[in-house]
């Protein structure tokens, strides 16, 4: 599906790592691996927030035999190195290498992300300022390796962003709060081990605050013969009362359809947001090829009162990867076939859709309402 407006609007040429988190405190280059998967929401001068993703890698991981990682140290307060023998190593993935020799899978990336609030116009399409000043960097050991992909979400009169926080410790789900999209204090871990893809629902339901979240495995149970459903990853539901302590929801949310390999992998993608029939959920759907596989944004509309109620779905995917905006910046390119949705703010007669490109580049994409039957 192609839509009129369908741009880059920041990419890593933007970035000035001399104001980094980590400027002067490594020795060894470092350039940006990939801005992207930006979290959006509206400030309150109207103007948007992109919440950007920027991976900062090592210009020369390998060396003197040896695969580097970079990881931030709790004790001196600071970012130091570690260096892994090269044959211990698969290095394959160019976002991560796994480390041989136990008896379950162990990774370690090649980049450190921290968070950069980017301000947009109203559109989303023009940049007015990059608050380095108010970047998100690790600042406990569950973050030694970094904090990726925000989700903000506006409820009430506070913003909450959800980010996923890497460490040996725990692959974890932790939450920023604020009062006007722009400073944002640390609340604390809200989920456990390796579940991602936190989206908190852009109001109550019940006087509940809703969640999707996305629990990851390596074991998943087989659903009967001649089920709708395929086993594996899926987004699950939770509920609060506070939005701070989470309980599972009983009831499942939106799960991988059998007979397609489209969605063979599946998480969330943009924070639901309310609509005249209902929450309208963006999501991501992975079809595997290669190390990576292809992802793909589609949608569904739940019941406002049940979200656990599938009201609407389009078959077709909403968004795909499109190698036509990643050519001008074609020799920065070290994944392809990749589009993660990761924000939609309300635009009048269309939606306003964040993404993450090649996880390269953000992507802003004006999406009509009438594609939902809006």
């Amino acid at each position: 599906m192609s839509f009129a407006i369908d741009r880059l609007v920041l990419t890593p040429d933007d970035i000035d790592l001399s104001r980094s988190p980590m400027a002067g405190q490594l020795e060894a280059e470092t350039y940006v691996l990939g801005a992207f998967n930006p979290g959006m929401t509206r400030l309150p001068n109207g103007n948007l927030l992109l919440m950007v993703r920027v991976a900062e890698a090592l210009r020369d991981p390998i060396r003197d035999g040896h695969v580097h990682a970079i990881r931030w140290d709790a004790d001196s307060e600071g970012y130091v190195l570690d260096a892994w023998p090269l044959e211990l190593a698969d290095t394959a993935d160019p976002r991560k290498f796994l480390i041989h020799g136990g008896g379950w899978r162990i990774m370690a990336l090649t980049s450190l992300s921290w968070l950069l609030p980017v301000e947009f116009s109203a559109d989303g399409l023009e940049r007015i300022a990059i608050h380095y000043d108010k970047a998100i960097a690790p600042q406990a050991s569950f973050q030694c390796y970094g904090l990726e992909d925000a989700r903000i979400s506006r409820v009430g009169g506070q913003y909450l962003m959800t980010t996923c926080s890497v460490s040996p410790e725990r692959h974890s789900t932790t939450l920023y709060s604020s009062s006007n999209g722009l400073d944002w204090v640390f609340e604390d871990v809200v989920l456990d081990h390796q579940n991602k893809d936190m989206l908190i629902f852009e109001g109550l339901i019940g006087g509940r605050y809703w969640a999707q979240t996305r629990p990851l495995g390596d074991l998943y149970f087989a659903y009967p013969p001649g089920s709708p459903w395929r086993a594996g990853p899926s987004i699950n539901l939770a509920t609060s009362p506070d939005g701070r302590h989470w309980k599972p929801h009983r009831h499942p949310g939106i799960r991988p359809r059998s007979g397609t390999v489209t969605t063979a992998r599946m998480g969330g993608g943009a924070p639901p947001i309310l609509t005249e029939r209902g929450w309208l959920s963006l999501w991501h759907g992975v079809e595997p090829k290669e190390i990576v596989g292809i992802y793909r944004t589609y949608w569904t509309l739940m019941d406002r009162d049940d979200p656990s109620r599938i009201l609407a779905e389009g078959e077709a995917p909403l968004l795909e990867p499109d190698a036509d905006l990643t050519r001008p910046i074609e020799d920065q390119l070290y994944i392809r076939d990749v589009v993660f949705t990761t924000g939609i703010a309300d635009g009048g007669n269309h939606f306003i859709v964040a993404s993450g490109e090649a996880d390269l580049a953000c992507r802003i994409t004006h999406i009509p309402k009438r594609v939902f039957g809006l």
